[in-house]
């Protein structure tokens, strides 16, 4: 389960989307999650399956990687499908059992949640894994420096989130490592209540912590050896710079936008699967 955790995991590839300006793919992942909640119709989620399609095959990442990506949130899933299925009521009663009542508009509202659950770890996904940690810093760093006005630490907000990322798949690695050894030394992490399981969970945690914390220490004296002070009179060595392709890509999300807007304000909100 550790192994499968891809958020903040870098795949590099020669894509047209890995060569999209780090801007261009924050601004079109917002609003393609965005997109997933401004409409309620079997329509609107083709046109959005087509689209993340299309930027996945663009992409060049392999699918196997896109689908390892969901198996961490499957107990989520199954948890919001099984609520939405059996609490939302109104519409044609389906299936009667007992105290259990399945209606048409549990069982649409069941569906439209797992596809947005998976569709919003697809395409975060998506973003991460095209887009290398300092392109995630840079690009959030200008997007977000006209808040420079009003005394935010832009540079200093980006970073912290870069070094987060950056940090997820040392950490898991890590945790990976210490659960082995765990193991190997008799340490039992399936078996038992939940009480057990998570008594069983602190031999894992205690030596985590204190490995993050003396990564977190040595990048801090590193950066401090450095001279680091924040972004203030830094230069870039590879400066953004809008191109084309960045337009281009603006615009297909921008035209997939209305379409989605179209579709969530006049199709029939009852358009169902059957």
């Amino acid at each position: 389960m550790i192994r499968d955790i891809t958020i903040g995991q870098y795949y590099p590839a020669e894509s047209r989307i890995h060569r999209l300006d780090p801007r261009v793919k924050i601004v079109c992942t917002l609003l393609f999650l965005v997109s997933l909640f401004i409409q309620n119709s079997l329509l609107g989620y083709v046109i959005a399956t087509i689209f993340l399609g299309a930027v996945i095959h663009l992409s060049k990442v392999p699918l196997k990687y896109i689908v390892k990506g969901l198996k961490p949130i499957v107990i989520l899933l199954l948890f919001t499908v099984v609520m939405n299925l059996f609490l939302t009521q109104g519409g044609e009663t389906l299936v009667h059992f007992w105290i259990f009542t399945i209606t048409e508009n549990g069982l649409r509202t069941s569906v439209f949640m797992a596809v947005r659950l998976m569709y919003l770890v697809a395409g975060s996904s998506i973003m991460t894994f095209t887009t290398s940690p300092n392109g995630l810093t840079d690009g959030l760093e200008k997007l977000l420096h006209p808040l420079n006005k009003i005394n935010i630490p832009v540079h200093e907000v980006a970073m912290m989130m870069s070094i987060a990322l950056r940090f997820i798949p040392i950490l898991l690695e890590e945790t990976d490592k210490i659960m082995k050894a765990q193991m190997a030394r008799g340490a039992d992490f399936e078996s038992g209540n939940i009480i057990q399981r998570a008594k069983a969970m602190i031999p894992i945690l205690v030596p985590l912590f204190v490995s993050a914390f003396r990564r977190a220490n040595d990048l801090a004296m590193a950066m401090e050896a450095r001279c680091y002070h924040g972004g203030e009179g830094r230069t870039k060595m590879k400066p953004l710079k809008y191109k084309t392709r960045d337009w281009t890509a603006y615009i297909v999300t921008v035209v997939y936008m209305v379409l989605i807007f179209v579709v969530g304000r006049f199709v029939d909100f009852k358009l169902w699967i059957f």
